[in-house]
């Protein structure tokens, strides 16, 4: 996401199916002997099918064969079901993003520009919403295998989903504590080479969320571009 969000407004155009790979230490993230990959897939999504509401800390990779060195940003996630999305970036930048009733903002306040987008269905359904709000049919959706990448987790399970049908995905691979079934790694690869990469920690399962941090107020004289109606700026 910050500026490599999917988004069909100009300069915000970007893929959002791009992953980095971090070299942690090889400690080997395997799947538990009794467990098929397809199971812990049903397990993942039955965790997050099962939250009202999340909040987490994340660091996102993106890893470009332009890039001499991988962009590290760094925020705060909440979710409430069933389609209300905040991602703040705080480091290095300020930025944010919130989706709502299927319509995406995007503010940054270094350029003081709002771009305010109606989501495709296409766009709705992105690999990282999907999975992060429960919607996601893993084994209907994608070839699952069992995974073994660099992690810093002692304990883990991995997969690597292959998408069923072509797109611009080539696979991800997720990462997610086997106590708790929630993503704590999940790492996208395009087929031009892109990668991108969220870590997830601190997480918060079911909190009270206030209905104004789904809502954003921007100054005076922010330059709005939308394929919406205007909005009045506070």
């Amino acid at each position: 996401m910050g500026r490599r969000i999917i988004y069909n407004s100009g300069r915000m155009k970007r893929t959002f199916v791009t992953l980095g790979l971090v070299l942690l230490s090889l400690c080997a993230g395997s799947l538990p002997a009794s467990i098929s990959p397809q199971e812990a897939a049903r397990n993942i999504e039955k965790a997050f099918a099962s939250l009202r509401s999340l909040q987490a800390d994340f660091e996102q990779y993106y890893y470009s064969a332009s890039l001499a060195t991988p962009l590290l940003e760094k925020g705060k996630l909440i979710l409430q079901k069933p389609d209300l999305m905040r991602w703040e970036y705080l480091e290095p930048e300020r930025n944010i993003y919130i989706y709502k009733g299927g319509v995406s903002l995007a503010y940054f306040p270094e350029d003081n520009q709002l771009f305010r987008h109606t989501l495709s269905p296409e766009e709705k359904d992105w690999a990282v919403f999907s999975l992060l709000t429960g919607r996601a049919r893993i084994i209907e959706t994608y070839t699952i295998e069992a995974a073994k990448f660099p992690t810093d987790k002692k304990v883990s399970v991995q997969l690597k989903l292959i998408p069923l049908e072509e797109g611009e995905l080539s696979y991800i691979l997720i990462e997610a504590d086997p106590r708790t079934w929630l993503l704590e790694k999940v790492i996208f690869l395009d087929w031009a080479g892109n990668k991108q990469e969220f870590h997830f920690s601190g997480f918060k399962l079911n909190p009270p969320l206030d209905a104004r941090l789904f809502e954003l107020e921007v100054p005076p004289g922010c330059e709005v571009i939308d394929d919406l109606p205007p909005v009045k700026n506070s």
